[in-house]
């Protein structure tokens, strides 16, 4: 997935260079390079948005973890068990 984080955006963002260069810089390619330019960058942010979400999802599961293991051992992962009287 690599790819499609990093070098999809850039690849996009390259085609619109490529469109003014092959173009010649006229006014049809500078408005074709802002659209792919656009695209790219929505794409790399969509890849970050995306990227946050599944942190988020991380967290739960290894909080749902810890608290199946203080339903078992009661305690937390993360404490000494205590010593009962």
């Amino acid at each position: 997935m690599a790819v499609v984080r990093t070098w999809l955006p850039i690849a996009i963002l390259l085609a619109g260079v490529l469109l003014i260069v092959v173009r010649g810089g006229d006014e049809t390619s500078i408005e074709g390079a802002f659209a792919l330019w656009g695209a790219g960058l929505s794409v790399w942010l969509l890849n970050i948005l995306f990227r946050i979400g599944v942190t988020g999802d991380r967290d739960r599961h290894a909080e749902d973890e810890a608290r199946d293991y203080f339903e078992r051992h009661g305690h937390w992962p993360d404490e000494a068990p205590t010593q009962g009287p």
